[in-house]
């Protein structure tokens, strides 16, 4: 049902999780822990998902906090719980409130983990590429830092997401991140197919999180597009499947 990151596993008072499809009730195409409150799936079926994960973070759904992802570089502050249906629009999260769960969903995209053990603060970030290129990691960095976090203190995750042998991307791809670094070239290796290259998305969170001063960094390595137990969008496409189901990755302080 989920995976778990061994360096912050070693922090005390912490619970995380990157769930898998494994032990929920959707089915069909969303069979197992399907969390997309914008999936077509029953709604119902979503909540008692979501009940599941709560609970599994030691929490109650009201205090399972996600936000309206926008592939976008913002992150916001949680101070305490908000509706679902009044969540704000962002791709980050950062808490240092005791019993607030807070995760962010993903289904090929990078989901990263934060915490800052010392000033205990925590937070979630939703990075695809386009949040990735644009700034997401260092606005998540700096919405701990306004919590008091030291970011030479920060342990980070990398969960599962696509990795470079499955994520083909055309030309226009490849001049976009040059255009912003050419150094960042060096994501890129060539495709079997003319003209086409392979992002390793995994490897440039990587970088962005060391440039920022993170040097505490745990990579799950898994590709969410080879592995079956989790849902993947680009899968999906090639399967001509007419939705997706997706996941949270979530993080919690405990209550001391």
């Amino acid at each position: 049902m989920r995976l778990d990151s061994s360096l912050l596993s070693a922090v005390p008072g912490l619970r995380h999780a990157f769930f898998t499809r494994e032990g929920g009730v959707s089915r069909g195409i969303y069979a197992g822990l399907n969390c997309g409150l914008g999936s077509g799936d029953y709604p119902a079926d979503v909540a008692e998902n979501r009940r599941r994960m709560a609970a599994q973070m030691g929490t109650s759904p009201e205090h399972f906090l996600g936000v309206h992802q926008v592939h976008s570089p913002d992150a916001v502050i949680a101070t305490g719980p908000w509706q679902s249906a009044a969540r704000p629009k962002a791709d980050a999260i950062v808490t240092r409130a005791e019993g607030l769960a807070i995760g962010v969903t993903a289904a090929d995209c990078g989901p990263i983990l934060f915490v800052e053990p010392q000033a205990r603060v925590i937070g979630a970030a939703h990075a695809g590429w386009k949040g990735a290129l644009t700034g997401i990691v260092e606005s998540t960095i700096e919405a701990m830092e306004k919590l008091g976090a030291e970011r030479n203190g920060i342990v980070a995750a990398i969960g599962p997401l696509i990795r470079q042998d499955s994520y083909e991307v055309g030309p226009e791809f490849v001049t976009r991140f040059i255009d912003v670094d050419a150094e960042y070239g060096m994501f890129f290796i060539p495709s079997t197919r003319a003209g086409h290259a392979m992002f390793d998305l995994a490897g440039f969170i990587r970088m962005r999180l060391e440039n920022a001063g993170v040097l505490m960094i745990d990579d799950l390595g898994v590709d969410t597009y080879a592995d079956e137990r989790f849902f993947s969008y680009r899968r999906s496409v090639h399967r001509k499947e007419p939705d997706y189901g997706r996941h949270v990755h979530a993080i919690a302080l405990e209550r001391e």
